[in-house]
């Protein structure tokens, strides 16, 4: 009977999916996308869940590329990504009669990250760029040890991926880098490699408030005549100092509405953004209040 009832609840599922904006069916909507924002994503969906228990939330990865895929192709309600949707993805978007809405949830300090061991502390924008690019191979060039360095970051449909691409590495990735699945995957690479380096989401890199035992954040400056900040310091991403800070974002097709709506207002409330505090990442600014508010019309 419990399977008669699943296929029926599936069938209607995806005629919905095919007719319009999916919104909460039964109580249940899906959230999909950026692996950065999957344990955030979650939080929010629980605290939300456990002031709503006849609400149930499904938030699962992928990358921000499978989030943004799913939204023009309208299979779930919401898309995680952690780069903004481009020309070319809106209008085949359009094309298919979806309109995506884009919604700020919180911000990255998106992290550079080495081994403890690792006696270098600080690097530019370029510098950090050279590496990926490979143009720079050897710790030492950069004030470190005469070592070969080793690159870990993600496959080509993370967010991230694009993201540190576009405005770090300015150029293609070199070949020697390592794509791994996921923001996790990084940081045990990174561990496990005195002569490694990583780009994380600021909540993968910290437990308890606490950079992760074994690990170091780099603190990175705009250019050699600016000052080197941390991303652990939220006035630094709240000002824009640290260069490589970036907001996350909910897509959905069109304006939210119903449950979908009531936990989009939940996410953006002062409770939702204290989940996103707690989840080691930053609240939103007033610049990205305003443009939610602009894109969704509240």
């Amino acid at each position: 009977m419990k399977k008669v009832l699943l296929v029926a609840f599936l069938m209607v599922f995806t005629l919905m999916a095919g007719m319009g904006q999916v919104e909460a069916n039964d109580g249940f909507f899906e959230i999909r996308g950026s692996d950065t924002q999957v344990n955030l994503t979650g939080n929010l969906a629980e605290a939300f869940m456990d002031l709503n228990p006849e609400t149930v939330i499904s938030v699962t990865g992928g990358g921000s590329g499978t989030g943004i895929a799913g939204i023009i192709n309208n299979q779930f309600a919401l898309a995680n990504s952690s780069r903004e949707i481009s020309e070319a993805e809106m209008e085949q978007a359009r094309e298919r009669g979806v309109e995506p809405v884009r919604i700020v949830i919180a911000l990255d300090a998106l992290s550079v990250v080495v081994h403890e061991d690792n006696p270098v502390s600080e690097l530019t924008v370029d510098q950090i760029g050279a590496i990926f690019r490979g143009e720079i191979t050897n710790w030492s060039e950069v004030g470190g040890e005469d070592k070969e360095i080793s690159m870990y970051g993600r496959q080509s449909n993370s967010g991230t991926y694009v993201f540190f691409r576009e405005y770090v590495v300015k150029g293609d990735y070199s070949d020697d880098k390592m794509r791994m699945n996921g923001n996790a995957q990084i940081v045990e690479g990174v561990l496990s490699d005195d002569s490694g380096i990583g780009y994380v989401g600021v909540g993968y890199t910290v437990d308890e408030g606490e950079v992760i035992d074994g690990l170091k954040m780099v603190n990175v400056a705009i250019d050699e005549n600016s000052p080197y900040v941390s991303p652990m310091d939220p006035a630094n991403v709240a000002d824009g100092s640290y260069p490589v800070a970036r907001p996350l974002h909910h897509y959905s097709n069109g304006q939210p509405e119903g449950m979908v709506r009531e936990y989009i207002e939940f996410v953006l409330s002062d409770e939702g953004q204290q989940v996103a505090v707690d989840s080691g990442f930053y609240p939103i600014t007033d610049e990205y209040r305003e443009i939610n508010r602009e894109n969704l019309g509240w």
